[in-house]
């Protein structure tokens, strides 16, 4: 697969409510090996965001919060807007299964900022959704109904009627559970009406959202029935979420209970509370205690209906202790990703330091003054040579040498940091080193240059070397030596002025030597 067919494939993933969590996850992973054998580093994020957000679904919070944290920072760090957006909507969803609404609130709106033109209408719409959905959650309601409205215009001029249905299914859900039914009633309407209008079937999710505004206003004839059809259609497998019978189930019995049909309630009751036990469905148990409590108390029975409120009142408190648990899970993979790229950037910047003198080393120059070259065309760049530093080796002793490179090194550092705030100094290796010199015209960089020579040869060198004398040559060169301006040809320049200096007597600045008639080697010349 090419990187454009792999795009593709991994947008349909993106772009799509995958039902078969196993499946999607599957997909996802070949999508993964398909990018790492392509070398594309987006399209490796992009699957490895698809793939975790499946984990998510399947129950592996710590695992798939892990995964989303460190893509989440990727994503920064190389200012790809899309995939922050579908990060922070990820992060949401860690946030609300942790129980930190606030914090779903904070990266569901960042989600929405992230978005640009650039967006598909699906991501538009899912992300105004979900915000909507926060804000409902967070007791917004006001607002999220401003944003419910958004999704829903989007929606339909985008003609993503799917989306539109989900929209209307979760303002309708929104409604009812901040207590304005008539209005949960009037947005449910809609969703019927539209589905009517483009010929398609409501799905369980969606019936259950209208039975429950049904037994809201008392109409409990008509939830049961909406309930019944609810779960003949999950069955029919048009619904495959672990929790969606349970909660059907429930909803079911509320209904029935309504009705007087005590029976019928408790047999319904009773099989959400099977796949409660069965699929470790804590949140919806707790409901299912209160539903038991409530459907005694209707029988009359007070002593059991007491004995489920304690029932309810002890999976309440395990439930928050669930919760405590899966929140310290969430937390600790954060913690855990951002100690990692603490870690990543020391490493990274220790492999772009000499480990001597503190100072950038050559993978840094190969890295970044390539591009200072091409968007600075007044850049200067010099090459400074400690004079007969060989003597000092041999006649002193190599520590007695690494400790003058480390004052020579401070020494241009803080020369340069002078006169050229933005430059940088660098370790070439051995007794060499590379300035840098942003936005300086060659005969201004080299009268700058002199004043540090200067203060390397004038500082006071006696508790070093005793009465050896310490000096340094300085080649320096522009961009207009070469066309077009490169990396190797600026440093062989400097490198040409530099030879220039040391047969001109050494301790001196030279510019603007000619090249010579013939190649000479960068190592041919005197020390």
């Amino acid at each position: 697969m090419s990187a454009a067919e792999v795009s593709a494939a991994l947008l349909a993933i993106e772009d799509e409510v995958i039902w078969d969590a196993e499946a999607g996850a599957r997909a996802a992973a070949e999508l993964e090996q398909r990018a790492v054998t392509l070398g594309d580093e987006t399209l490796i994020a992009r699957a490895r965001l698809c793939l975790a957000i499946l984990l998510l679904r399947g129950g592996d919070i710590a695992g798939g919060s892990r995964e989303i944290y460190d893509i989440h920072e990727w994503a920064a760090r190389h200012g790809d807007r899309i995939l922050r957006a579908r990060t922070h909507s990820a992060c949401a969803n860690i946030a609300r299964l942790s129980g930190e609404e606030a914090k779903c609130l904070e990266h569901s709106l960042s989600a929405v900022e992230l978005l640009d033109e650039t967006a598909s209408p699906y991501v538009q719409i899912r992300h105004q959704t979900k915000l909507a959905d926060a804000l409902a959650r967070n007791g917004a309601i006001g607002a999220a109904r401003l944003r419910f409205r958004q999704a829903e215009v989007l929606a339909g001029e985008a003609q993503q009627w799917d989306r539109l249905r989900i929209v209307l299914n979760n303002w309708a859900y929104a409604e009812h559970n901040a207590g304005d039914f008539p209005r949960a009633q009037d947005v449910a309407r809609r969703l019927v009406e539209h589905a009517d209008a483009h010929g398609v079937e409501l799905d369980p999710t969606e019936l259950d959202t209208i039975g429950a505004i049904q037994i809201a206003n008392g109409e409990y004839v008509q939830a049961e029935q909406t309930m019944h059809l609810c779960i003949a259609r999950y069955e029919a497998g048009l619904s495959d979420d672990a929790d969606d019978l349970a909660e059907f189930l429930l909803t079911l019995a509320r209904a029935q209970r309504g009705l007087g049909a005590t029976a019928r309630a408790q047999a319904s009751l009773d099989a959400s509370r099977a796949l409660c036990r069965q699929r470790d469905l804590h949140q919806i148990m707790v409901r299912v205690h209160e539903e038991q409590a409530e459907l005694h108390a209707g029988r009359g029975d007070y002593a059991q209906a007491f004995a489920a409120q304690k029932e309810c009142f002890a999976a309440q408190e395990s439930l928050r202790s669930r919760q405590g648990e899966a929140q310290a899970q969430s937390r600790y993979a954060m913690f855990e990703t951002a100690e990692a790229l603490q870690d990543a950037e020391r490493f990274r910047e220790q492999a772009r330091r000499d480990p001597l003198t503190g100072l950038r080393n050559r993978r840094y120059v190969d890295e970044h003054l390539p591009a200072l070259i091409v968007a600075d065309p007044a850049l200067a760049v010099a090459i400074a040579d400690i004079d007969h530093f060989k003597r000092i080796n041999d006649e002193l002793s190599h520590d007695v040498g690494d400790r003058v490179l480390v004052q020579v090194a401070d020494l241009l550092e803080a020369g340069l940091a002078a006169v050229a705030p933005r430059g940088f100094v660098v370790r070439l290796g051995g007794e060499e080193f590379l300035l840098v010199l942003p936005a300086t015209p060659v005969a201004l960089a080299t009268a700058k240059l002199d004043g540090i020579r200067q203060a390397v040869g004038d500082h006071d060198w006696r508790g070093l070397t005793g009465g050896l004398p310490l000096t340094v040559s300085i080649g320096v060169a522009d961009l207009s030596e070469s066309s077009p301006p490169s990396l190797s040809a600026a440093l062989s320049a400097a490198d040409r002025n530099l030879y220039a200096a040391k047969h001109q007597g050494r301790n001196r600045v030279v510019a603007g030597t000619p090249p010579e008639p013939r190649a000479r080697a960068y190592r041919d010349r005197l020390v």
